[in-house]
């Protein structure tokens, strides 16, 4: 055996071991998780009266953050600061604060997703072998990815589009090849550890695609112009309602629950739980029938002002609600299939909003199969140039800019750039 085989042989061998211990607690990580979610959920759908404390809720999320979680309150951006310029190893802590926020989140009623919580476990596990097995700084940026990469491939049931949403997401417009094989190891050992647990994922289909014609293209790249936008609106309201919580509320742990107090008001108003939670069923039956056209909006307005206002959770399941939806409003007057238009929505408006445009099409054709891919790949990649550069992590660093006009602000972080 040549060195360069046996040097290989060892890396594999390696990451296989690394990958597996992290894909294991990943995964399992994401199962307790994922069947919690399904209890609270369950619970407040049965027990309405409960958001009226939503108020309380928030308190709690926030003085848990404000008292005792200072170090790991930037979430998914404090991983993607680590990852590219590694100091601390992340706090254990991370990853039982953000499991224990968003289920108070869910419970008492908050609009918020899944993926930044299993992201953060999975990130804030992998982390901690770092110290057990001294290993170095470029080392452990693997192990960051790897742990990244189980969070999300096993909370969605994805783990092709899990091993590249971490190669993809430090750095907008670059892959970290030489991560690659242990995040994709990672992502589908913590997708099989998750599943033996008995543990399931929503099922979508898009039963009918059309043959592409110059007709349709013109319609989808101006449908997903609209995707982009909407992504771009989703992460500056997001910014916004941030900054206003800030400007006017001093006391960390009160923004939410002022906040809290607003959406619970807005719900009893509405007598309506349709636009708070994850939202799921709202998204499968977007593609199967026709919705309301503004429900996109309202979800937008809900979870953003949620996020922040300071409470816990992931925006990932959201902006499928509000892709699938609009896709859903749109379908009439483009005259394409429902289930097509909201499974591109579903994906692109995600795309726009990380400044994964890759790892947004993977997920779409290991969520509606391989028929649609040209579609869901035009749909990602318009929606990623149109978002502009804004995105849900500020953190993101420009690597290739998405055209010329752009070139200035190669280097910088999103939250640098003006808009």
């Amino acid at each position: 055996m040549d060195t360069s085989a046996g040097s290989s042989l060892i890396y594999l061998f390696r990451w296989v071991l690394l990958s597996a211990l992290v894909g294991g607690l990943a995964g399992s990580a994401s199962a307790f998780f994922l069947v919690a979610l399904d209890l609270v959920t369950l619970y407040r759908e049965s027990h309405r009266w409960i958001i009226a404390f939503l108020p309380l809720g928030g308190f709690l999320v926030g003085a848990i953050y404000h008292y005792w979680g200072q170090d790991v309150v930037k979430g998914n951006n404090q991983l993607i600061e680590e990852w590219q310029n590694p100091r601390t190893i992340i706090p254990f802590r991370m990853a039982p604060f953000v499991l224990l926020t968003t289920l108070l989140t869910h419970l008492f009623g908050g609009s918020a997703g899944r993926e930044g919580t299993a992201v953060q476990m999975g990130g804030a596990i992998a982390d901690q072998f770092t110290r057990l097995f001294h290993l170095s700084d470029s080392d452990r940026k693997t192990l960051l990815v790897t742990g990244m990469s189980a969070g999300f491939a096993s909370v969605f049931g994805t783990p092709l589009a899990g091993t590249i949403f971490a190669l993809e997401v430090f750095i907008l417009g670059r892959l970290r090849y030489e991560a690659l094989i242990p995040s994709l190891l990672a992502a589908v050992l913590a997708d099989q550890t998750c599943r033996l647990w008995g543990v399931g994922h929503t099922h979508y289909a898009i039963p009918f695609v059309p043959a592409l014609t110059v007709l349709i293209l013109l319609k989808v790249l101006l449908i997903s112009i609209g995707f982009g936008l909407a992504s771009t609106l989703f992460a500056e309201l997001t910014h916004f309602w941030s900054k206003q919580a800030k400007r006017w509320i001093a006391y960390p742990p009160l923004r939410p629950v002022v906040g809290g107090a607003i959406i619970a008001l807005a719900v009893y108003l509405s007598g309506m739980t349709r636009y708070i939670g994850l939202g799921v069923p709202t998204i499968v039956a977007s593609f199967h029938e026709p919705l309301a056209w503004y429900d996109w909006i309202l979800k937008t307005l809900s979870t953003t002002f949620t996020l922040g206002v300071g409470f816990k959770g992931g925006e990932v399941t959201p902006l499928f609600f509000i892709g699938a939806t609009l896709g859903n409003a749109l379908a009439p007057l483009a005259d394409l299939p429902l289930s097509l238009l909201a499974g591109m929505g579903f994906v692109a408006v995600f795309a726009g909003a990380s400044n994964t445009p890759l790892a947004s099409t993977v997920m779409g054709i290991e969520l509606f199969g391989s028929e649609a891919a040209v579609y869901l790949a035009l749909a990602c990649f318009i929606a990623y140039l149109f978002s502009g550069n804004s995105g849900i992590y500020g953190s993101q660093i420009v690597g290739s800019p998405k055209h010329a006009r752009f070139l200035s602000f190669k280097g910088k972080a999103l939250h640098q750039i003006k808009p």
